[in-house]
């Protein structure tokens, strides 16, 4: 399984990679199959059955709404967030579908949108679409969106497939003691192996062009959750506070004091990881990184290179992703980046520790310096729940990617003092995160049933 640095980093919309982007994603694959079998043309009706994670929290996440953008021909990367609402208001009020915005179908939402409390075997986040004509089943397929948006079909989950993507890399490593061992070897850094591999899709100026898009997305996020404050939509009637700090943050830059200065930076740090988070929450334009709920925390802390290293420039920005993305790889080749598979360690604790290495690269550090800050990051999250109160990717999500966000550069600081020798291997600590995800009880993994979800809330 070859695995992209651009498969971790996609543009897309909030609140949910594996609630959102996965479901638009399989329900515009779903229509893309009609069209190629000829089958548009005979759809009378479309039946959508959640599953397991998707049913418990798909509401709050947007589920429902973004398997309908699919089926209406959107794609998370291309959709404006801003017609999701109206679009669905139509149809709710008119209960007619525009199947891939050209056939309209019926759709009474009580009876063709189905959440079901069962879980299927491949996945939890699983959803199944059947293509129905006037007098027969035309097509159905079962998807499921394994986290960071990624998604399979029932004939790859049964092949054990998680993705089809059999590209031949120069330089492939399923393990941080592969990955290290080629550096070594071949006298690279992280980053320049990860180009090295990437050039297997993309020509050079291809690579560093995309990801440079990629990081104008992720400043776009920032900026816009920078200027917005209100309430977040979903009934949790949380306040956006990324505007408020924002502002008084600007008033204090021309503080001297030493504590201040110190305290002012991980203000800073903080403001953009909230920023990000509180614009995935309402549904806007961001990239995962490596998902959606922890999508503030590579942003904040490249924001924070960006902003405080002199000089800092385009090729920083390319080298911290891939440097990053050579951890998101490792983590969802080994263990998950899906909360509902492992809990939010796989999705804070992944992107904390992308974005220790990634910031590590860009100290200069060695590789073992790089994978010991990688380390760092992700054993300090092991065993962190995913309970989002009211299945929302608000509580305690947004704060939780200010406070990871903080924590990686503190892993990175922590690495660069040591010569990348170090107790725990990467390796290991991506091994136990898989474990200790095993043995988390469903209730635990994104699904509203446990922890602050049922605690947060007084009877």
């Amino acid at each position: 399984m070859a695995i992209s640095v651009f498969d971790l980093f996609k543009i897309g919309v909030g609140p949910s990679s594996s609630h959102t982007v996965g479901p638009m994603r399989a329900a515009y694959d779903f229509v893309a199959e009609l069209r190629e079998q000829d089958l548009l043309e005979r759809v009378a009706g479309v039946e959508v059955a959640l599953y397991g994670s998707l049913s418990a929290t798909g509401i709050g996440h947007g589920t429902d709404l973004a398997v309908i953008m699919g089926l209406m021909g959107e794609r998370p990367d291309k959709i404006d967030p801003s017609i999701i609402n109206p679009c669905i208001e139509e149809l709710q009020e008119a209960q007619t579908l525009m199947l891939d915005n050209r056939y309209a179908i019926p759709f009474v939402w009580q009876r063709d949108m189905r959440l079901l409390d069962e879980s299927l075997p491949h996945h939890p986040n699983a959803m199944r679409l059947i293509a129905h004509g006037h007098k027969e089943e035309l097509y159905r397929n079962t998807y499921y969106s394994v986290g960071g948006g990624f998604v399979i079909d029932e004939a790859q989950a049964q092949a054990g497939e998680l993705d089809t993507d059999s590209t031949t890399l120069p330089f492939d490593f399923n393990s941080a003691e592969q990955l290290l061992a080629l550096c070594k070897k071949h006298d690279f850094t992280i980053s320049q192996l990860m180009l090295e591999n990437e050039k297997a899709w993309r020509s050079e100026a291809e690579i560093r062009s995309e990801l440079w898009r990629i990081w104008e997305a992720m400043k776009d996020c920032v900026d816009a959750g920078l200027h917005q404050g209100g309430i977040l939509p979903g009934g949790l009637n949380v306040k956006r506070r990324a505007k408020a700090l924002h502002e008084r943050l600007l008033a204090m830059e021309d503080s001297q004091s030493l504590i201040a200065s110190t305290f002012s930076a991980m203000d800073w740090v903080n403001v953009f990881a909230l920023a990000v988070n509180e614009e995935n929450a309402a549904g806007g334009r961001m990239v995962t990184a490596p998902t959606n709920g922890a999508a503030g925390i590579i942003p904040a802390v490249l924001h924070y290179y960006m902003k405080f290293q002199p000089g800092a420039d385009e090729k920083d920005v390319v080298d911290f992703l891939l440097a990053a993305g050579a951890v998101g790889i490792l983590c969802k080749k080994n263990a998950s980046i899906s909360g509902a598979e492992v809990g939010c360690q796989g999705e804070v604790g992944s992107a904390c520790a992308m974005a220790a290495a990634g910031l590590a690269e860009l100290m200069f550090g060695t590789p073992a310096q790089v994978e010991n800050a990688a380390e760092i990051g992700l054993e300090h999250n092991l065993g962190l729940t995913c309970d989002p109160v009211g299945g929302l990717v608000q509580v305690p999500c947004i704060e939780r990617n200010a406070i990871a966000s903080v924590k990686a550069i503190n892993a990175a600081l922590m690495a660069m003092r040591g010569d990348g020798e170090h107790f725990i291997s990467l390796d290991k600590v991506i091994r136990t995160m898989r474990d200790t995800g095993a043995d988390m009880q469903e209730k635990y993994k994104e699904t509203s049933k446990g922890g602050l979800a049922v605690n947060a809330i007084e009877c």
